[in-house]
């Protein structure tokens, strides 16, 4: 699927047992069919928060089966110390995030993600679809200093020539930081 639509990897996953893995910029639905591309190419196995109600019926099934785990974004309290509990005690694994949380085009990085991999004492690889190119890329490692505003501004230096579907607004502003 990957030669017949045009992608290609930039870069590789790193061989480490534990990673936090963040996917962005996350602007659209075809985010998610270019990263199942990108696992069945791969032969990769991960796990991945995504919103609840994608987790019904056959569908709900198969994101499950691929590593999705449901998450009501009504009720969040709590999501960030299971992930990182959940982290901390495998063995092996490669979690996946979207920084962004949404796929609204308004809104910077939240810190959720930085918290977890600070929590679980676990590097962050920076990711990405760089649709303008067709390029699904692994960047560098980031281990989290626990300052998170100062993190996320490294973070969003190192997205924003990243060219998601639709541009963000954090892409536009460069004072913006998240």
């Amino acid at each position: 699927m990957m030669r017949v639509t045009g992608w290609k990897f930039e870069g590789q996953l790193p061989d480490v047992r534990k990673v936090l893995v963040s996917v962005a910029p996350h602007t659209s639905n075809w985010d998610f069919v270019v990263g199942v591309m990108a696992l069945f190419a791969l032969d990769l196995r991960i796990s991945f928060l995504g919103k609840h109600t994608l987790f019904r019926g056959i569908v709900g099934r198969w994101m499950g089966s691929i590593g999705g785990i449901p998450v009501d974004r009504s009720r969040p309290n709590g999501v960030v110390r299971a992930v990182a509990d959940a982290i901390t005690v495998a063995d092996r694994i490669v979690f996946a995030m979207a920084p962004e949380g949404t796929r609204r085009l308004d809104k910077g990085f939240k810190t959720g993600f930085i918290h977890i991999a600070h929590a679980a004492q676990v590097p962050i690889c920076l990711a990405y679809f760089d649709f303008s190119r067709k390029v699904i890329g692994f960047g560098p490692l980031f281990q989290p200093s626990g300052d998170a505003p100062a993190d996320i501004a490294k973070i969003t230096d190192f997205y924003r020539p990243i060219r998601g579907r639709y541009q963000k607004d954090w892409q536009r502003d460069s004072q913006r930081q998240g």
